[in-house]
């Protein structure tokens, strides 16, 4: 009788994040198992005492203080980033923080904001933040992008346990910023403590500042009021990849990858960027109906309709106002619903194409395609919630 692996999981379960690592590493293990887990979800402060007595066969841990010390047992391992860069010659498991930054501006983009910012956390000596740091820069350059000025930036400083103080400070620095303002948080939890400054400020979401974060806790969205929109990490497969990947180093493999990518999913919208914000009533109009009907064929006569102009006055508007076209906003509006039909649920590609009002899938697969130069497929596999 084969020996059943024994492995560490030190993985947090406090937050969505770590929940779904932990639901992937388990998928993996269903399949391909059966394997024994020792999990302390108080991490390694509460598992050190014993993780020598062990006996363990491979570890899956967070990128935490005393981790050389676990390496030195030398087992095989795979690290979850978080506090530090990518630890050298280790499987890492990593967020992709470009392509959040990205969305999440895109997101604000397409809500017709003209003015944004972004609130991100300060590293300690105990724990560095690359990863709002990265989501910061790549936000910024979307936005600088789009033709719009830089956004406004204010980093809390994690280390000061005076909250009240530092809410004051942030609501200052909130009422300070030219309005209507779409902003970024580094993670659902700092969008929850800028929508909690806004209520000091006496600032209306989404009317006078948008808020999006970043992770999608659906318990740390439902916190906040209103609900705070998110841009979803799929947490979920780079557990199921994770585990693959310990599979392999215990299984002394040569091709393990080194790195494996939690992928940005879609922006899942609440009601803390649900406006239009926009002055002009006419592209308002035009942006509302083209946010209600994205899934189904739209045409630039049919927004300058619904938006009471002609085609000639709509396009000038939105080129002076939003620095694009009227077909562009189509477009977005558009490949997003392809994006979150493909990303969160499991419907065949065809369907999909349906759904969307498309009657030629070639027609369908080339438009998608020129967005994002992935075919559908190709999108799915990439990103989808479930592991193919």
């Amino acid at each position: 009788m084969s020996k059943i692996p024994k492995v560490v999981l030190l993985i947090e379960s406090s937050r969505a994040s770590g929940r779904d690592l932990l639901r992937g590493i388990a998928s993996y293990a269903h399949h391909y198992g059966p394997w024994s887990f020792y999990w302390e979800p108080a991490g390694l402060e509460k598992a050190w005492p014993v993780l020598k007595t062990l006996d363990a066969d491979g570890i899956i841990l967070r990128d935490v203080d005393k981790l050389d010390e676990v390496l030195a047992f030398g087992m095989p391992a795979v690290v979850v980033g978080h506090s530090r860069p990518e630890v050298s010659g280790l499987v890492n498991v990593i967020t992709d923080s470009a392509t959040i930054g990205r969305m999440a501006a895109e997101h604000l983009l397409s809500c017709g904001f003209r003015h944004f910012a972004f609130c991100g956390y300060a590293g300690t000596q105990l724990e560095h933040t690359p990863w709002s740091k990265l989501r910061q820069e790549a936000f910024r350059d979307c936005i600088v992008k789009a033709g719009f000025e830089p956004p406004a930036e204010y980093i809390i400083a994690q280390a000061k346990t005076d909250w009240p103080r530092e809410r004051r400070a942030l609501a200052e620095w909130l009422e300070s910023l030219p309005k209507p303002v779409g902003l970024m948080a580094c993670n659902d939890d700092c969008g929850q403590q800028v929508m909690e400054a806004c209520k000091l400020a006496n600032l209306p979401v989404p009317d006078a500042v948008g808020v999006i974060g970043a992770d999608n806790d659906e318990v740390v969205c439902g916190l906040a009021d209103p609900p705070m929109s998110s841009v979803g990490i799929n947490f979920e497969r780079a557990g199921y990849e994770a585990a693959q990947a310990l599979d392999g180093l215990m299984r002394g493999l040569k091709r393990v990858p080194q790195k494996i990518i939690a992928n940005a999913t879609s922006v899942f919208v609440r009601r803390s960027t649900d406006v239009i914000a926009v002055e002009n009533k006419h592209i308002a109009k035009a942006l509302r109906f083209i946010r209600d009907n994205a899934r189904q064929p739209l045409s630039v006569e049919d927004v300058a309709r619904a938006a009471g102009l002609s085609r000639r006055a709509l396009e000038k508007y939105f080129k002076r106002e939003l620095g694009h076209t009227v077909l562009v906003a189509i477009r977005r509006a558009r490949i997003q619903q392809i994006s979150q039909l493909l990303v969160q649920t499991q419907m065949p590609i065809g369907q999909v194409a349906e759904t969307l009002g498309f009657t030629d899938f070639q027609h369908f697969a080339r438009y998608f395609r020129s967005a994002t130069k992935m075919t559908p497929r190709e999108f799915r596999k990439k990103y989808g919630v479930h592991p193919t």
